[in-house]
């Protein structure tokens, strides 16, 4: 029985949207992030035992950058090129130590997707295994979830542990998301009122679908993580640089980040 249905009202996923986008990332970080111990992409032939992964419809996105991709105006994050929207909100965020832009964040009225971009073989996708490791992520830190259809083939529906105001251990909504491409995997993560709400989650759904992903012709081990870049300032947006965190091993807390508004 699924956690929640979608297009059901539920209110603490309208407030402190922030905290449901901490406790995801931490949750996805812990589980998707590792890179395999090689230097090169693994390739391996389709046998009786490993099956070729299932053919993802892509036609409509998120698109290869090698591809016939529609045209339109993209912010252009290196890894990542996102369709502009108005009214967005965007938070890069970056890793302290590195200075490395580890995440890119939209927020649209009040609900987010966070998205990362992935290396992958070039013959199976990682989808599957990485929304095992999640789900087994999410119920060591005291959460449930729960692994159903959705618009992008399999979503895990999570609700995630996070401390309250008042010290107390609530739980928020999020819904993890991913698409395998060639030779690259793409992961969102919503959090807010499009968590629950189907109508709430279309624009989300609609931006990740129409997200061109740069992979590049390098050999990169599997899993291993995109670049992504500071937005073109050229493109008339300043970024503001949020007060940097303390170092902390809480994956509750995000790190340092950069926010602009579209």
């Amino acid at each position: 029985m699924a956690l929640f249905r979608r297009g059901a009202k539920d209110r603490t996923a309208q407030d402190e949207t922030a905290a449901g986008v901490d406790a995801a990332e931490g949750a996805a970080d812990q589980a998707g992030t590792a890179a395999a111990a090689h230097d090169g992409p693994a390739v391996q032939d389709a046998t009786p035992e490993h099956p070729a992964p299932a053919v993802v419809d892509r036609s409509a996105g998120p698109w290869d950058s090698g591809e016939d991709v529609p045209a339109g105006p993209r912010v252009d994050l290196g890894a990542l090129r996102l369709p502009g929207v108005h009214g967005m909100e965007l938070r890069m965020e970056i890793d302290k130590k590195s200075g490395t832009v580890t995440a890119v964040g939209v927020t649209i009225d009040g609900s987010t997707l966070q998205m990362q971009a992935f290396a992958a073989p070039r013959t199976d996708g990682i989808w599957d295994e990485i929304r095992e490791e999640i789900g087994e992520s999410v119920r060591k830190q005291g959460g449930a979830v729960d692994d159903v259809p959705g618009p992008f083939g399999r979503e895990l529906l999570a609700r995630l542990p996070v401390r309250t105001p008042e010290g107390r251990t609530g739980h928020r909504p999020a819904r993890f998301v991913g698409v395998d491409g060639p030779r690259w995997f793409l992961r969102g993560v919503i959090t807010g009122r499009a968590a629950v709400d189907e109508e709430a989650a279309g624009t989300l759904e609609d931006l990740f679908r129409r997200t061109v992903v740069v992979r590049g012709t390098e050999a990169r081990a599997p899993r291993d993580l995109l670049a992504l870049t500071l937005p073109d300032q050229a493109a008339g947006v300043t970024p503001q640089t949020a007060t940097p965190a303390a170092p902390t091993f809480d994956p509750l807390k995000r790190g340092p980040e950069i926010t602009e508004i579209r």
